[in-house]
């Protein structure tokens, strides 16, 4: 019996340890995701910005048909 219950507070150290271990990798995949979603966004932005930019451009120029 006494085994037992050392090979049960053995399992249950490990328990807490492998919870507290996922716990910490769980927050870290949380604040990367964070990141990556902002990053995604500014370049999503960015990609706007280009296209704008571009239509502009090619609105500018002359039609061939002009010429």
């Amino acid at each position: 019996m006494e085994s037992q219950l050392h090979a049960l507070e053995i399992k249950l150290a490990q328990l807490i340890a492998m919870s507290g271990k996922l716990r910490a990798e769980n927050h870290q995949l949380r604040q990367d995701l964070a990141q990556a979603q902002s990053s995604n966004r500014q370049l999503g932005d960015k990609m706007d910005i280009a296209k704008e930019r571009l239509e502009r451009l090619l609105n500018n120029l002359p039609d061939e048909a002009h010429e």
